[in-house]
């Protein structure tokens, strides 16, 4: 259409002048994000959990609560570390832009001689989300929009140990009242009952109880299997290729994880689906085995590869190579996290659920995440959409000095680049 005359129409509608704006902003924000800096970075343990880890002996995953906090009044909530090493990343952010969330990544795990290891990377995830909460909230719109918008409605689930056999029932009965509950899958695990590991006993009675199982969410449903790294290869192998005739949806964590490349070897032994990777950190871990189509499914998370930033990396990755994305289940942050990354993600995706058939209340988060019907729930809510009541954990540390490494250098174009 001619200029003047969509001009003229658009006056005569009474939509528009052509000398006033089409629009008129409500606030400062709807014309972008206003210059802050950040002020405060306070860390919280939750007392009802040993060091601030889950109460499991075995499993050392950190629910600290970090908040940060900015001159404009602004505040954003994560997830993730210890103490001692949310010390070094948070003293980096003081004074600093918080909305430049990559740039303040780069320097949290490059900003120092050693590049950051797997617990660092959790204290530095725990503030990337807190960033990425704080900008969605400055901005009034969830993460989710932030990442490119939905490119699902909700995301499946599958249950972590919250199905046990019923009394006088089977394992059968257990498999049915999970997917009468709404998930997607069944999940089994090794399930031992004793410290001793008899590798013989324990893959013939791993395939007796798979074959029940598949009987159970019957040819429709779905269900999948830890192996927990118990098992050495050969007889990793020897399992899958027992379970192959039952269609598993994923086998988790045949191996142990410290040699990525001993997949090369299962993977050329085994046709059922492998999923892998919630011991590992920053996309570096879990790249080759991405890359040379190792494995089926990524089974990285929230806050432990470096929060939502690397995350979604991760995701761009596993997009190119058709592998499909089952991470592992944290803490309530994190959890509430993986929604808006999954959400905003097109690709093969199930969320691990701990707690089985409902959530169990969080004392300290009035709002978490939405888990309705075995499935996880986008919400419009600005931000990750969780809410904090400090008032039922307890202060750690907090940081209002800014300290960094002596020496941050960057490329004459400002991007961060390593000293």
């Amino acid at each position: 259409m001619h200029r003047r005359k969509l001009l003229t129409g658009l006056a005569g509608l009474g939509l528009a002048a052509a000398s006033a704006p089409l629009w008129a902003p409500a606030d400062a924000y709807a014309l972008g994000l206003p210059k802050d800096k950040i002020k405060r970075i306070r860390y919280y343990i939750d007392p009802s959990r040993r060091g601030g880890l889950a109460h499991e002996p075995i499993f050392n995953q950190s629910a600290n609560v970090v908040v940060i906090e900015t001159e404009g009044g602004l505040s954003g909530i994560g997830e993730g570390g210890t103490p001692d090493l949310m010390n070094q990343c948070a003293s980096m952010l003081i004074g600093e832009d918080p909305f430049r969330i990559e740039h303040l990544w780069q320097e949290m795990f490059r900003g120092y001689f050693y590049p950051a290891g797997h617990e660092k990377i959790d204290a530095l995830g725990a503030l990337d989300l807190a960033l990425w909460d704080l900008k969605g909230k400055a901005l009034g719109v969830p993460v989710w929009q932030l990442l490119g918008g939905k490119s699902r409605d909700h995301v499946e689930c599958y249950a972590t140990g919250g199905f046990p056999v019923p009394p006088g029932g089977t394992l059968e009965d257990a498999v049915r009242n999970c997917i009468a509950a709404g998930f997607s899958a069944y999940r089994y695990q090794t399930n031992q009952a004793t410290n001793e590991v008899d590798r013989f006993a324990l893959v013939d009675k791993l395939a007796a109880d798979c074959a029940l199982i598949r009987k159970g969410v019957g040819q429709s449903g779905r269900w999948a299997i830890d192996f927990h790294q118990e098992l050495d290869p050969e007889d990793a192998v020897t399992l899958c290729t027992l379970l192959e005739p039952l269609h598993p949806y994923f086998c988790e964590d045949l191996i142990r994880s410290e040699n990525w490349e001993t997949y090369k070897i299962i993977r050329e032994r085994t046709k059922v689906p492998i999923a892998t990777g919630e011991e590992f950190g920053a996309k570096w871990d879990i790249n080759a085995l991405i890359e040379q189509q190792l494995i089926d499914y990524a089974r990285v998370t929230l806050p432990n590869v470096g929060g939502i930033s690397e995350y979604m990396k991760i995701q761009a990755l596993a997009e190119t190579h058709y592998c499909g994305m089952i991470p592992h289940f944290t803490g309530p942050v994190g959890e509430a996290a993986l929604i808006h990354c999954l959400t905003a993600s097109s690709l093969p995706a199930i969320m691990e659920v701990g707690g089985g058939i409902s959530k169990t209340e969080i004392a300290y988060m009035p709002q978490s995440y939405d888990f309705k019907d075995g499935k996880m729930w986008p919400n419009d809510r600005p931000g990750l959409g969780v809410t904090l009541d400090t008032s039922k954990l307890h202060l750690a540390a907090d940081y209002t000095e800014h300290y960094a490494s002596t020496q941050l250098n960057h490329r004459p174009d400002g991007s961060f680049t390593n000293w």
